[in-house]
């Protein structure tokens, strides 16, 4: 038995030691002591479609360095303050002796709700004012019910529910509850042989950023040959919708398409801080329902809060920052973002550290160019299916041309760099200053490409185009038609002069005198209009007889 006893007592205290080492301590990281932001264009985002602020459905890449002391075997450490809408599956952590272990995202924020939930089983005091006197009396309670509807608190008198005596009342809380935070959380579990600080980097995706490009543009008729020389300007429209800061961060945006297959919005899941939504019993007739807690009729109630204005009103009134000078008409921007190749992207990297706001818009110049030379091309289209029914071309209404700035992206015209899109607003000198001509989106350019800027329509170049058959060239399958148009020129320079004939794929045609181009898929005849000039242009048109026909 002796045997036995001192058997047991020698497992004991073999044993026994193992159990402390089972426990995980919980240790918190430090602050970020360096912040990386790099955001990336809304996939789903046509190329013509503008950043919608009020709902941004971009995504960025966030990288943070950290340190964090270690205690030796098994912890779990908590990264607070990461972004709300993080998404924690694609959440790394290196740098760590012991790599990760398993990967938590903490649902829940400091809150009403949460705190009388954490609370549960312990002790509170609940303060209660008599309106009439003013005096408060104040004594412990017991927390008996979760915050799912109404409050129950044991204290010496027995079991009541909170704010449904008619008192107005309030509940202190001694300590927050372990393991809730008025930021959000990000955990992981490790292992140390011996413990230390160490130096650790968080990389994650985060749900709710986007960006944009705007141009403005000033034209100036002043170049040389006739050709027009504008200054270019743009910025970065950067939008952090989540409610954390990155002060000093460094600051990039990738402009191109990426493949994207998963739902970020889904997976960011971000956590929430519950409301305190309490629940009385009705008092008065039942027949009639439950009146509005206001239940003395010699108080009158509080005054309702002053409304709340949207998160991305507020931040769009009062949180837009911009980086750089103002754009003067000989300044030089101070800080601009330099362009880097990614692969097949392109990558704009501010050189300077940048605060990324929470619920704010940040704006930073990336392009300066002083001397863009182009040049103004009126185009008419005179597609075969529309052609009216004009017998005499002196009849034709004419219409306005539309006015188009063409030039090349290369440092040859004064560009050079890649073009994301965005909006673009253009303006023209003036004996009363810079004035407003046009409006308009800008699509993705790449070095080298030709660029075309719509700049609305003419009021002093006109043209008109017409057929001159009863019958449309449709209508005469594989049959030569001859079709015009009439064009006008009323400035004091000349003009160049575009018509868009017709799609390559669906008709032949063929001008005499001039040689046809194609350009985007269309037939096009270019010309030069003198000062003054009228003059009417003829071609030949037809649909090949394997054509599908009228359409």
């Amino acid at each position: 038995m002796r045997r036995l006893a001192s058997f047991l007592l020698a497992a004991a205290a073999v044993t026994l030691p193992a159990h402390p080492a089972l426990a995980r301590e919980t240790v918190d990281a430090s602050d970020p002591q360096g912040l990386s932001v790099t955001i990336y264009r809304d996939p789903s985002r046509g190329e013509y479609q503008a950043m919608n602020p009020g709902w941004p459905r971009g995504f960025a890449m966030i990288s943070e360095t950290r340190s964090v002391t270690l205690p030796p075997g098994e912890s779990t450490i908590r990264f607070t303050g990461v972004a709300e809408g993080m998404v924690a599956v694609s959440a790394i952590v290196t740098g760590l002796p012991g790599g990760t272990i398993e990967k938590n995202r903490d649902a829940d924020l400091l809150s009403p709700a949460a705190l009388v939930d954490g609370t549960l089983g312990n002790r509170v005091r609940i303060t209660r004012t008599n309106p009439g006197t003013g005096a408060q009396t104040s004594e412990q309670a017991i927390v008996r019910t979760r915050a799912d509807g109404g409050i129950v608190l044991q204290t010496q008198d027995g079991y009541e529910a909170v704010r449904c005596s008619g008192l107005p009342e309030g509940l202190a809380f001694d300590r927050v509850p372990a393991g809730l935070s008025a930021k959000p959380v990000f955990s992981i579990n490790t292992n140390s042989d011996s413990g230390g600080t160490f130096t650790v980097t968080l990389t994650y995706l985060a749900w709710g950023f986007d960006w944009e490009a705007h141009y403005v543009g000033t034209l100036d008729e002043g170049g040389a040959r006739g050709k027009v020389r504008m200054r270019l300007m743009s910025w970065l429209t950067l939008l952090n919708d989540n409610g954390q800061s990155f002060p000093d961060a460094e600051l990039m945006a990738v402009a191109g398409t990426l493949n994207i297959e998963s739902n970020f919005e889904q997976l960011s899941d971000p956590p929430t801080a519950r409301p305190l939504r309490l629940t009385c019993y009705p008092i008065g007739s039942t027949a009639r329902g439950s009146p509005v807690p206001n239940y003395d009729p010699r108080y009158p109630p509080p005054p309702p809060p002053p409304p709340m204005a949207p998160m991305m009103e507020s931040a769009m009134a009062d949180g837009i920052m911009v980086t750089g000078a103002r754009m003067q008409q000989k300044s030089v921007v101070g800080m601009v973002a330099q362009e880097e190749q990614l692969g097949d992207l392109k990558l704009y990297r501010v050189p300077e550290a940048i605060t990324v706001n929470a619920k704010g818009l940040k704006q930073v110049a990336f392009l300066d160019k002083d001397k863009v030379e182009g040049e103004y091309v009126y185009t008419l289209r005179c597609d075969p299916w529309n052609l009216p029914n004009r017998f005499e071309m002196q009849e034709w209404s004419p219409q306005p041309a539309d006015i188009v700035f063409e030039t090349v992206n290369d440092e040859e015209h004064g560009l050079g760099v890649a073009l994301p899109t965005g909006g673009l607003t253009l303006f023209e000198p003036s004996a009363f200053g810079d004035q407003l001509v046009a409006e308009n989106r800008l699509r993705d350019y790449a070095e080298g490409q030709d660029v075309e800027i719509d700049l609305g329509q003419s009021s002093m170049v006109f043209g008109a185009c017409g057929r001159e058959l009863e019958e449309r060239p449709a209508d005469r399958l594989g049959e030569w038609v001859t079709v015009g148009a009439r064009l006008s020129n009323a400035r004091n320079g000349s003009v160049r002069m575009r018509l868009l004939l017709g799609s390559t794929a669906q008709w032949e045609i063929r001008q005499g005198r001039r040689a046809l181009k194609t350009k985007d898929g269309d037939f096009i005849l270019e010309l030069k209009l003198r000062p003054g000039e009228e003059r009417e242009v003829r071609w030949d048109v037809r649909m090949p007889a394997t054509g599908e026909g009228d359409a």
